[in-house]
């Protein structure tokens, strides 16, 4: 076996069975012996067999509703309403309610109040994530699940990687030679992705890039703070990028008062684009990751899966953008 999720198949060959007559077994089903009804369930116990949710759902009575799960940090940030009005607005036109899950809330009776779920953002350190992702409704995720529960039927992911190397390709095509990135702490897929392809680039090109924890959500003050600290205790840094949503305008202000000149000296950078850094002084260089789209991408393949139109396992990819602005043009 593989670290993928077993299937019924998987089932059938180390039980030396049928596909038809496992499914029977487990089931409770067709006429088959309750000694290999018994053999059925211990193999698939042993290989953590987990039923088809999204095949059962579609069996049952539709609710006419989808959850929808963001981050408990999700209301101090733009980027996460944007993308929950994308996500209202698509399943709307699919003819299905929304209804906001809150954090810290259980999956008792889910299945009885929505057809399926989007988890956005899934973290390995969330408790309650196990029990949602087998509430017996498809779910589907915003980035992928990196904890040990079982894995969610529908997935979209933004290439993380992709972005940041872009990032930091750009400030060294202007004459970085040792970028800094402010990156998030955490255990979510983003986070992670971010410290490692950090750590990957330096690599590859032999570089130096000074890696400073901040908070996920991480407020201009305490971006500032971080920002000051990182310049007054590595002189060298020539470039920053921050990773969280909307704490580049610390970084301009500690720039600023350490007498560094932001788009000459010292490029900035963002990994998630939005008003503050369009309006900041100067305007900041920033991945544009389309949070509307994103909603609307996550409530999409939630909707193919239910109607049946798409097979659980699906990955698909949303588009991402590189804004150049004032903050990176020496």
């Amino acid at each position: 076996m593989t670290g993928r999720p077993a299937t019924l198949l998987d089932v059938a060959r180390v039980s030396g069975l049928s596909k038809s007559t496992v499914s029977d077994a487990l089931q409770g089903t067709g006429r088959v012996a309750e000694a290999t009804r018994e053999r059925v369930r211990r193999v698939a116990r042993e290989l953590g067999y987990r039923p088809n949710s999204a095949a059962r759902s579609l069996r049952r009575s539709s609710t006419g509703s989808i959850g929808l799960r963001l981050p408990r940090t999700a209301t101090r940030l733009d980027y996460y309403m944007s993308l929950a009005f994308g996500a209202v607005e698509r399943a709307q036109e699919a003819g299905l309610d929304v209804m906001l899950l809150a954090p810290g809330g259980s999956a008792d009776g889910l299945a009885a109040r929505v057809d399926g779920l989007v988890i956005v953002d899934p973290d390995a350190e969330d408790a309650a994530l196990p029990a949602l992702l087998d509430a017996g409704v498809p779910v589907v995720t915003g980035e992928r699940y990196p904890g040990p529960a079982a894995a969610p039927h529908g997935v979209v992911v933004c290439d993380t990687a992709g972005s940041l190397n872009a990032l930091l390709d750009h400030v060294r095509e202007r004459g970085a030679r040792r970028p800094a990135l402010l990156a998030p702490d955490g255990t979510s897929a983003w986070a992670v992705a971010l410290r490692d392809t950090a750590a990957e680039w330096a690599r590859a090109r032999d570089m130096d890039v000074p890696v400073r924890l901040v908070p996920f959500v991480c407020s201009p003050a305490e971006a500032e703070e971080a920002a000051a600290a990182l310049l007054a205790g590595d002189p060298e840094v020539d470039a920053i990028v921050c990773a969280p949503d909307g704490a580049a305008p610390g970084v301009l202000r500690s720039a600023k008062r350490a007498g560094r000149r932001v788009g000459t000296d010292l490029p900035v950078a963002s990994c998630v684009d939005g008003a503050a850094m369009r309006n900041a002084t100067p305007p900041v260089t920033a991945v544009d990751l389309d949070p509307a789209g994103y909603g609307r991408a996550c409530a999409d393949l939630l909707s193919d899966l239910l109607a049946g139109a798409e097979q659980p396992g699906t990955v698909r990819e949303h588009p991402w953008e590189l804004r150049l602005r004032d903050s990176t043009r020496r």
